[in-house]
């Protein structure tokens, strides 16, 4: 039976938090790889790439697997109830509920963290705790049917985790090999612990102001929610 899994697609979405994954899950055999959000119109990505959807929320066929991916666009949908209602319903009886870098905090928004162990982007990661989950920092994080990928980059790792998970390590080795997955990056600052003290001082003030208003909307999503501070 053909896997459906889909994707959530929105506006200002990271474009390589969903390519990273489709490109990955899109190569596995006897899938069917859903791009879905409200309408069918183009959706711009936050570095300005244009993309499609493919089916809408309600057009959407019951999904093995549901994965939420990142963006400066998170914000808006932690707190749109038709896109926190559509998740709910898909994850009730996905084999897989899933998300890469800040596409956990709408899982945590929907309520799906609670009691949950997950990661995500390095900048946000202090915000799972508010949502009920508890962070880890690690590129991948599984429990149970739950499996979060850290930012953006990571969703690649994610997806072949999750590859071998639907198929088997064999399956999964072929899809990196055919994408030559060789990750060799020329410079060592791709992880707080290892940048340059200026780069991550940088880094910290780009994002501070996301981080302000990002806080906000978590909170007001815990109280939502009624999960303790």
């Amino acid at each position: 039976m053909t896997l459906q899994i889909g994707l959530l697609l929105f506006p200002q979405v990271q474009q390589l938090d969903l390519t990273g994954p489709y490109d990955v899950l899109a190569s596995l055999p006897d899938v069917k790889v859903h791009l879905i959000w409200k309408d069918l119109a183009p959706v711009t990505a936050s570095t300005g790439l244009v993309l499609l959807p493919t089916t809408t929320f309600e057009d959407c066929p019951k999904l093995d697997v549901i994965c939420i991916p990142g963006g400066t666009g998170v914000g808006p949908l932690m707190e749109d109830p038709l896109t926190l209602a559509f998740i709910q319903q898909q994850a009730a009886h996905a084999q897989y509920v899933t998300s890469v870098c800040t596409g956990a905090l709408v899982l945590g928004a929907a309520g799906l963290l609670r009691g949950k162990r997950a990661t995500t982007h390095w900048a946000y990661h202090s915000l799972l705790q508010t949502l009920g989950a508890t962070p880890i920092k690690d590129r991948v994080v599984r429990d149970g049917n739950l499996l979060t990928g850290g930012g953006i980059t990571a969703g690649i790792d994610f997806a072949l985790t999750l590859a071998a998970e639907l198929f088997d390590q064999d399956t999964a080795e072929l899809v990196q090999l055919q994408l030559e997955y060789a990750p060799a990056p020329p410079f060592t600052s791709g992880s707080p612990d290892t940048a340059p003290t200026r780069v991550l001082e940088e880094a910290q003030r780009r994002s501070a102001e996301s981080f302000r208003v990002r806080s906000q909307i978590t909170q007001r999503a815990a109280a939502r929610l009624e999960i303790p501070a």
